[in-house]
């Protein structure tokens, strides 16, 4: 691929939140991970931007954003440099004000996964290079990113789909995720208790963007009319990083009548496919699903075996486009 097949309005901007970019851009970025995407099973070499150097700011570990980072920038020509919380002085002994300058002054581009949306709105106000969020307390982008290419890839077309987010809607999952699918024009469906819908601020700000787009935003507390005829059933683990362990027996109790079982995923019909950002407790098979077990007494939490196993589930490709979306908004916006 040759720079200049790259829409050059990216150019410089970070990556943030996909409240900052519109249908169009979404739709760019999805285009561009495809095409790379399929280079890249072509054996097609992209070396774009050879010599550059990025920095990823890890305050929360993560399998998949971490090796999705450093694969991309290795098929993009460029070395990465992995920091965790204890490679980095930010917010400890330095600001994150001066660390955004120290970084941008070394690197062509910095990746931060950790807590407040505040924070890397902050490094990216101050480093001088674009910023790629990958993921905060309430923003996940390029997972989104990631769920979207997916969605397209199994039914050729995103408008008019419908996907029902099960589980604690508040955060970073079921807020891109509504963003995300009113900006393309999908039907949106918050599966939960009440308390557990996102804030009436972001629903407004979203409510705005699907009139002009044709999307639907509903929040349902009864799992059956939620998910009749649903494309796509999402859900995500209950309690998320860095949240305190006393909150889990709240969460079994709250969010248990809505896990995604076999029964969920026929009433939805046999069109519908099963999304997760993972990792996810289906089974016994982690140090935290056996306490959960021994403490609490159930098998799995937010997704039976069954489903997270089916024909129907797209867990793993979701995890592989990880890749190609993070390059695809890496090679843009450099």
């Amino acid at each position: 691929m040759d720079k200049n097949a790259i829409n050059g309005k990216f150019k410089g901007k970070s990556f943030l939140k996909l409240l900052d970019f519109s249908s169009e851009d979404i739709q760019d970025l999805l285009d561009l991970s495809a095409k790379l995407k399929a280079e890249k099973k072509a054996g097609i070499a992209h070396k774009i931007h050879e010599g550059k150097n990025i920095a990823l700011l890890f305050e929360k570990t993560s399998t998949r954003t971490r090796c999705a980072f450093e694969v991309a920038a290795s098929d993009l020509g460029m070395s990465a440099v992995y920091l965790d919380p204890s490679g980095s002085q930010m917010g400890k002994k330095e600001s994150i004000e001066d660390t955004a300058k120290v970084l941008g002054r070394m690197f062509d581009g910095i990746e931060y996964r950790g807590y407040g949306q505040n924070l890397v709105e902050t490094l990216a106000k101050y480093a001088g290079v674009p910023v790629w969020n990958g993921l905060t307390n309430e923003f996940h982008p390029t997972q989104v990113l990631a769920d979207l290419l997916t969605i397209k890839e199994h039914f050729g077309t995103l408008a008019g789909k419908k996907m029902v987010y099960m589980g604690d809607a508040r955060f970073n999952m079921g807020n891109s995720l509504m963003v995300g699918c009113a900006k393309m024009g999908m039907n949106f469906v918050a599966c939960a208790p009440e308390k557990y819908f996102p804030s009436k601020e972001l629903i407004d700000q979203c409510q705005e963007i699907a009139k002009k787009t044709g999307a639907k935003l509903s929040f349902i507390t009864d799992p059956m009319e939620a998910t009749k005829g649903a494309d796509v059933i999402y859900t995500d683990v209950w309690v998320s990083m860095g949240e305190p362990a006393e909150v889990w027996q709240e969460r079994i109790n709250d969010l248990l009548p809505y896990r995604v079982t076999s029964d969920v995923m026929e009433n939805a019909g046999p069109q519908c496919i099963f999304m997760h950002c993972l990792p996810s407790f289906h089974d016994l098979n982690t140090t935290i699903g056996k306490d959960i077990y021994d403490k609490f007494g159930i098998d799995c939490m937010e997704v039976t075996d069954e489903v997270f196993n089916s024909k129907q589930s797209v867990v793993f490709d979701e995890a592989e486009n990880r890749m190609h979306t993070i390059k695809a908004v890496m090679a843009a916006t450099l």
